[in-house]
């Protein structure tokens, strides 16, 4: 049975996400809030962890993950990124926006794309996930709560709850958030390709 955790949306009680980064570092996998909808989320470095979130979401490792991180500076830890990507990148976060960008050494052969070696990135600008990633001091490896055979992203913590108690080890309840997924764009060509359009808009980015 997952451990449930009410905190407040805006002033999450650092307590409660103390112990929900424990599950964390123990290998769990955890549905949290972000500034599009809900996300599973899970260690970088934990194999039998990413293995647990593909298993949830019905996925192979052919499906891009992202890594959550709490700002520009620790993307340079794992992308190769240009100063026009960069330009791009600083528009667009914190945001609902995930970047496909090739992926350093850094990141774990297993959780970047099997043939192309890139990873999407993520600052996401919702005050739970930054505390949490606060407390962690590193990124979480993530990917947008759509179930199998859906196409909406689940937004209501009582409806995760609901459906997910009994797969993953927590669930952060901050309240409803946007029932959007946030937007894909891969920088690894030579122009910006859309691959999902969700809640972040083209317009911010100067893509529109």
């Amino acid at each position: 049975m997952a451990q449930y955790f009410e905190v407040h949306p805006v002033q999450p009680q650092q307590r409660l996400l103390k112990q929900a980064a424990e599950l964390i570092h123990k290998g769990g996998v955890l549905a949290i809030p972000t500034d599009s909808s809900y996300a599973l989320v899970c260690h970088l470095d934990d194999k039998a962890a990413v293995d647990a979130l593909r298993r949830i979401k019905g996925v192979d490792e052919r499906h891009l993950l992202s890594l959550l991180c709490r700002d520009l500076s620790e993307l340079a830890s794992y992308a190769i990124v240009d100063n026009k990507q960069y330009r791009l990148l600083k528009l667009g976060t914190p945001g609902p926006y995930a970047f496909v960008l090739e992926a350093t050494k850094e990141v774990p052969r297993r959780v970047s794309h099997p043939s192309r070696r890139t990873i999407g990135l993520r600052v996401p600008e919702h005050p739970v996930t930054q505390a949490l990633l606060e407390i962690l001091g590193q990124p979480l490896l993530a990917s947008t709560l759509i179930m199998p055979g859906e196409e909406d992203p689940l937004n209501d913590p009582q409806e995760i709850r609901a459906r997910l108690e009994k797969l993953v080890q927590g669930i952060i309840d901050a309240g409803a958030c946007p029932a959007q997924p946030c937007t894909v764009l891969d920088l690894c060509g030579p122009e910006p390709e859309l691959i999902r359009q969700g809640r972040g808009s083209l317009d911010r980015l100067g893509l529109a």
